[in-house]
């Protein structure tokens, strides 16, 4: 019965994991797909200053991602405490730690983050 209660257990954890991941997934399309466009326009019109806006969106979706690898990474941390015999997690509780700034941060400026961001940025100069 133990068992049974914490496989559904990690079950929903890892649901919200993936939901987190396709978000991820989702936001980079939105972010190449925008700013792209918006650079396509800036080359077609010779505009500086679409430039300028092209880069506020990709800025803003960087940090969203990093928000959403943060928070995921707090539920994997969730996930192995209920896989963790010692530890006393609540059954069915989904409350992961906080999200701090040094996470969110660590997130944002990470390997996986940082190049596929960066690029996009870099793509504006």
């Amino acid at each position: 019965m133990c068992s049974e209660i914490n496989d559904k257990h990690l079950s929903l954890i890892q649901g919200v994991v993936n939901r987190l991941a396709g978000n991820s997934f989702a936001l980079k399309g939105w972010s190449v797909t925008l700013v792209s466009a918006l650079l396509a326009l800036a080359a077609k019109d010779a505009d500086a200053c679409l430039v300028a806006i092209a880069l506020l969106p990709a800025l803003t979706f960087w940090g969203l991602d990093g928000y959403f690898l943060a928070q995921e990474r707090l539920y994997r941390g969730l996930y192995g405490r209920v896989i963790e015999p010692a530890e006393q997690v609540p059954d069915f509780s989904l409350t992961a730690h906080p999200c701090t700034a040094k996470a969110w941060a660590k997130a944002t400026f990470s390997l996986t983050l940082g190049p596929f961001h960066g690029a996009i940025l870099g793509a504006g100069r």
